[in-house]
């Protein structure tokens, strides 16, 4: 997934040309942390009783750690679902009762009201994400593609782990503080997709599933 207007046109053009009548599922799932100089797994927590030692460690985050992640996080979700709008109306019109889905994959750092373990450009990021998949859920109301948002806690990625195998997967071992004890899998992911793209989700749009193992149930959030 880009950021680059002209990248997307490009990749709409060929897939287009590919899929003729139309398609019926557009998955934005790209994602980006640049926080490393004020994550706390990396650069420690400061001293939270101190101001100065507060406002000098999250300072170190470079305004550019900002510009790349929002537009990664949010303006390609933008440029994604504007620019395929037209295909997916199409596909979405050649079945009778069904509507084409955007399904934009954001994250619980969006909802949390912490510092999201020092990452306040990747949470605030993924908190814009999730009302921009509101703002285009109400723009594209009349062209009936709907769009929801996957929310998910803690999976395996590159983002969480730092690595990935030879088959691009990621690992985390042992278990998780929230409710369910374990972090998220494949098959969690898939099924939340599966639900808001397939006939069961037509009566979806605007909606936020969170796929967290119960994580805001016992840290403070803003879901809603």
């Amino acid at each position: 997934m880009s950021s680059d207007p002209e990248d997307v046109k490009r990749l709409y053009k060929e897939i287009s040309e590919k899929e003729s009548q139309g398609i019926q599922l557009l998955v934005n799932n790209a994602g980006i942390a640049r926080d490393d100089n004020t994550k706390f797994s990396t650069a420690g927590e400061p001293k939270w009783n101190d101001a100065q030692s507060v406002s000098d460690h999250f300072l170190k985050s470079p305004p550019e750690s900002w510009a790349d992640t929002f537009k990664t996080n949010v303006g390609s979700i933008f440029y994604m679902s504007m620019t395929f709008l037209p295909l997916l109306a199409k596909g979405g019109s050649k079945t009778p009762g069904y509507t084409s889905s955007v399904v934009n994959v954001t994250s619980i750092s969006g909802a949390m009201k912490g510092s999201s373990s020092g990452q306040f450009a990747y949470a605030s990021s993924k908190a814009s994400a999730t009302h921009l998949s509101k703002m285009l859920a109400t723009t594209f109301i009349g062209t009936e593609v709907r769009v929801n948002v996957i929310a998910p806690g803690v999976f395996p990625s590159e983002i969480t782990t730092g690595s990935s195998d030879e088959d691009n997967k990621s690992v985390i071992e042992g278990g998780m503080s929230n409710p369910a004890g374990r972090p998220g899998k494949d098959s969690d992911m898939a099924a939340s997709i599966l639900m808001l793209a397939g006939p069961g989700g037509v009566f979806y749009n605007e909606q936020i599933l969170y796929p967290d193992g119960g994580n805001t149930l016992s840290q403070p959030s803003s879901k809603t």
